[in-house]
């Protein structure tokens, strides 16, 4: 494994994508993501390794995960490579999609949304999500670029 994969942190566009997470956090909810000093590469390491799950996904038509943190590949059982693949709708059952989809979208129109539910692994274990918040990602234009998800509260099933 490489270092960059290793340490996604380290890698230029995840350093300005750490910033994007936390300034839209600020933007939305009006509170710190995670309350962070240092330089840029040292907030991006300390929200790779903070000890809640932080996901992101762009904008494409079947939205791809762009950005997983430390906790997020472990709940998953995923490397970087593998998650910065996969399609976001591949985390929910389909029984629940609908349930999922609602709530992207109202985070769409809103900018943030609070919620619960159920996700399912990598393995096809599947847990529950208490007290999560979605929120939309602007970049440095302020143009929509995204969504992300935090949560700190999740029990397997």
């Amino acid at each position: 494994m490489n270092n960059l994969m290793e340490f996604p942190w380290q890698q230029p566009a995840i350093i300005l994508h750490s910033q994007r997470l936390m300034k839209s956090f600020q933007h939305w909810l009006g509170k710190s993501l995670l309350d962070v000093n240092g330089s840029l590469e040292e907030v991006a390491q300390q929200l790779f390794t903070a000890p809640f799950v932080l996901v992101s996904h762009g904008i494409e038509p079947d939205p791809i995960f762009n950005y997983g943190n430390l906790k997020a590949l472990e709940l998953w059982g995923l490397s970087w490579e593998e998650f910065t693949k996969m399609a976001s709708r591949k985390t929910a059952e389909e029984i629940v999609q609908q349930e999922r989809d609602r709530l992207l979208a109202e985070a769409a129109t809103q900018g943030f949304s609070y919620f619960s539910g159920v996700r399912i692994t990598s393995t096809g274990k599947r847990f529950h999500i208490q007290d999560g918040i979605l929120w939309n990602l602007l970049d440095e234009q302020h143009q929509y670029c995204g969504q992300a998800a935090v949560y700190t509260k999740c029990t397997f099933l």
